[in-house]
C-alpha cells in the first residue's frame, strides 16, 4: 500500500530510535533513521516521497526548528511530532503551524504505527494528485482534449489524428455522456478545417416546423414574419464542419433531405430556386444503431451507408475505469478554477467510490460530480456518502468489483446468461448463484 513512501525517523535516544524503527519496521514500512535534524533535512526534498517523524527535544536543530524547514521546502510534506509529557501546549501550537500530528512519550508501538500509517496515507494521496496534475498540465494537442490513459482512449486518439484530415464525413457511436461532442471537436480542431466555424446541432432539439429554416436558411418573404435573408446552419458551416447530434431522432421526411446535400453538396435556402455550393464535413453521433434502425424502417438505408464511412466508437465510462482518477481531478481543477475555490484532494475512500460506481451518465455524470465536490454538496449524491468516509473493507471492495464486472458484461450481451459465463470463465451454476447475491436479474439487461 506505501510501496516507495519512507519514513524518516529522527530521534538522539538510540533505545528510543532502535525501538520506534523496529515496530515501523514490522509493520512492513520503510524507515530511514538519522540522530538529528540537520542530516535528516539533508535528504529531504519538494515532492520527498514519505513522512517525517521527529523528537521535539534534539541537539541542535530541534524539532520545531525541523518542522519550519520542511514546510518551507514543501509545505505539503507530513511532518509528526514526538513530545514528552507536559509539551501538550507546544504540540497544539506546532500543529497550528502545520505539523501533521503528535505522540505523547511514552507511547505504545501501536500508536506510533497508527498515526505514521494515516500520515502516510495523505502522503500518498497528495503525490498522486500532484502527478495527475503535472500531467494535465503538461497535455497538449489532442491528449489535452481527450483526457485518458486506458488503451481504449489512446486507440480513440489514434483514430481521429488518422482520419481528421480526410474529407470524408464521420458516424460517432456513444451512450448518452460519453463526449461525442467532444471527439467531433477533436476532428475539426486536428483537421485543415479548423479555421473556420465548428457548428453543432442537436436533431433531438429543434422542432420538425422551424428544422428546415434553421438548418438550410431562407429568403426574405420565404413565410410570415421572414423579413431578411437568414444563413442556414449548413452555409454557416461552409469550409468548416456540422456536426449533427442525436441524428437518429431526425424524422424521416427531413433525413431525404439532409440526404440531398450530402450528396450534392449545396442548399438551397427557404424561398430560393438558387442552389448555394457549400464544402462541409459532416460529423454525425447517435446513441442507437442506425443500421437497427434503418432495418425497422426508422430511419433512412441510403442515409445510413452515406454515413457509415468512418465509424468511431466511444467507450462507456464504465468501460474505462482507469481514465477514473485522471477525468476526476481534471474536472476537479477546472471547477475550482470556474467557482473561485481551491481544489480539494480526493481521500482514498471516495476514489473507490468513484471507481465502484457504474456510471450511467458516463463522463458527463462523473463532470457533475466533481463540479458537487468543489462546492461541498458531493456527500449528497451517494456516491461519497458517509459510507465512503472509511475505506472499504477489502471483500467488500471485491465484491464491488465482482458485481460491476458481471453487471457490465450482462450489459453487453444483452442479458445473455450463457454468453456472459462463456465471456468470464464461469460456470452457469456459479454464475446464476453471483447474481442472485448481487441481486442481478438477466431481464433487466434485455
Amino acid at each position: 500500500m506505501f510501496d516507495g513512501l519512507k519514513v524518516v525517523l529522527v530521534e538522539d535516544d538510540p533505545a528510543v530510535r532502535a525501538g520506534s524503527e523496529q515496530a515501523l519496521q514490522l509493520a512492513g514500512l520503510d524507515v530511514l533513521s538519522f540522530h538529528s535534524g540537520e542530516l535528516a533535512y539533508k535528504l529531504l526534498q519538494p515532492d520527498f516521497p514519505g513522512i517525517v517523524v521527529s523528537d521535539v527535544r534534539l541537539p541542535g536543530m530541534s524539532g520545531l526548528d525541523l518542522l519550519s524547514a520542511v514546510k518551507a521546502l514543501d509545505a505539503q510534506l507530513p511532518v509528526i511530532l514526538v513530545t514528552g509529557h507536559g509539551d501538550i501546549t507546544m504540540a497544539v501550537w506546532a500543529m497550528r503551524n502545520g505539523a501533521y500530528d503528535f505522540v505523547e512519550k511514552p507511547y505504545s508501538s501501536e500508536q506510533l504505527v497508527d498515526v505514521v500509517q494515516r500520515a502516510l496515507e495523505t502522503r500518498r494521496l497528495m503525490l498522486e494528485v500532484h502527478s495527475l496534475r503535472r500531467q494535465i498540465e503538461h497535455s497538449e494537442g489532442i491528449e489535452a482534449m481527450l483526457i485518458g490513459n486506458s488503451a481504449a482512449i489512446k486507440e480513440l486518439r489514434r483514430l481521429i489524428l488518422q482520419v481528421a484530415d480526410q474529407p470524408a464525413d464521420v458516424l460517432i457511436y456513444g451512450d448518452t455522456g460519453t463526449g461525442k461532442d467532444l471527439v467531433a471537436r477533436c476532428l475539426h480542431q486536428h483537421s485543415g478545417r479548423r479555421k473556420h466555424h465548428f457548428v453543432a446541432l442537436n436533431c433531438g432539439a429543434i422542432p420538425e416546423s422551424i428544422f428546415e429554416s434553421e438548418v438550410f436558411g431562407y429568403e426574405p418573404g420565404a413565410f410570415t414574419g421572414a423579413v431578411k435573408r437568414q444563413i442556414g446552419k449548413i452555409e454557416h458551416a461552409d469550409r468548416g464542419t456540422l456536426f449533427l447530434d442525436e441524428i437518429e431522432s431526425l424524422p424521416l421526411a427531413l433525413q431525404v433531405k439532409l440526404l440531398r446535400v450530402l450528396q450534392e453538396r449545396y442548399v438551397e435556402r427557404l424561398g430560393s430556386n438558387s442552389a448555394v455550393p457549400v464544402d462541409v464535413r459532416i460529423i454525425a453521433a447517435a446513441k442507437l444503431d442506425l443500421k437497427q434502425l434503418a432495418d425497422q424502417h426508422k430511419f433512412r438505408h441510403d442515409l445510413y451507408y452515406r454515413l457509415n464511412l468512418i465509424v468511431l466508437n466511444l467507450p462507456p465510462l464504465r468501460d474505462r475505469r482507469d481514465d477514473i482518477p485522471l477525468l476526476f481531478e481534471h474536472f476537479v481543477l477546472a471547477a475550482g478554477a470556474r467557482y473561485n475555490r481551491a481544489a480539494p484532494m480526493v481521500a482514498g475512500a471516495q476514489m473507490q467510490a468513484l471507481m465502484a460506481h457504474a456510471w450511467p451518465g458516463n463522463v458527463r455524470e462523473l463532470r457533475n460530480i466533481a463540479d458537487r465536490f468543489v462546492l461541498g454538496l458531493a456527500g449528497d449524491d451517494g456516491i461519497f456518502s458517509a459510507k465512503s468516509a472509511a475505506a472499504a473493507p477489502l471483500s467488500e471492495q471485491v465484491n464491488d468489483f465482482e458485481r460491476a464486472l458481471i453487471e457490465q458484461e450482462l450489459r453487453c450481451q444483452g442479458g445473455n446468461v450463457a454468453q456472459v459465463g462463456l465471456v468470464l470463465g464461469l460456470p452457469k451454476q456459479t454464475l446464476y448463484h453471483k447474481m442472485q447475491k448481487y441481486s442481478l436479474v438477466a431481464e433487466d439487461f434485455r
